[in-house]
């Protein structure tokens, strides 16, 4: 799979367990990290696993390393060229990840996440 095949599975598995307010930046131009960012939140710590764990099971062999624990506030899956960051909402709007990252374009999944 290329990074936007991984991208667009990151964010359908992530709105199969009903993620909110999903944004997916593109880094191409903007880092050498990554080509998208995926960033996500939910309502509680067992939404935020429910969303990593269909995630990692979605995107089956292109998982490299999961960071963060069961019960986290912030959970973030390394998909190499792809990094999903799941969120509770109070710990995204505290970190306010999208904002370190103003300068990156998002796409719109509004199409993905059906």
């Amino acid at each position: 799979m290329n990074s936007q095949e991984i991208m667009q599975t990151a964010v359908k598995a992530a709105a199969d367990k009903r993620a909110e307010d999903i944004v997916v930046l593109d880094m191409h131009e903007t880092s050498l990290m990554a080509d998208y960012f995926v960033i996500t939140s939910a309502a509680s710590q067992r939404q935020v696993q429910a969303i990593v764990d269909n995630i990692v099971e979605q995107a089956d062999n292109q998982v490299n390393h999961v960071e963060g624990q069961k019960d986290s506030n912030w959970i973030l899956v390394d998909l190499g060229d792809v990094i999903v960051h799941v969120f509770t909402q109070e710990a995204r709007d505290f970190y306010k990840i999208e904002n370190l990252w103003s300068d990156a374009p998002s796409i719109d999944v509004s199409q993905l996440a059906d």
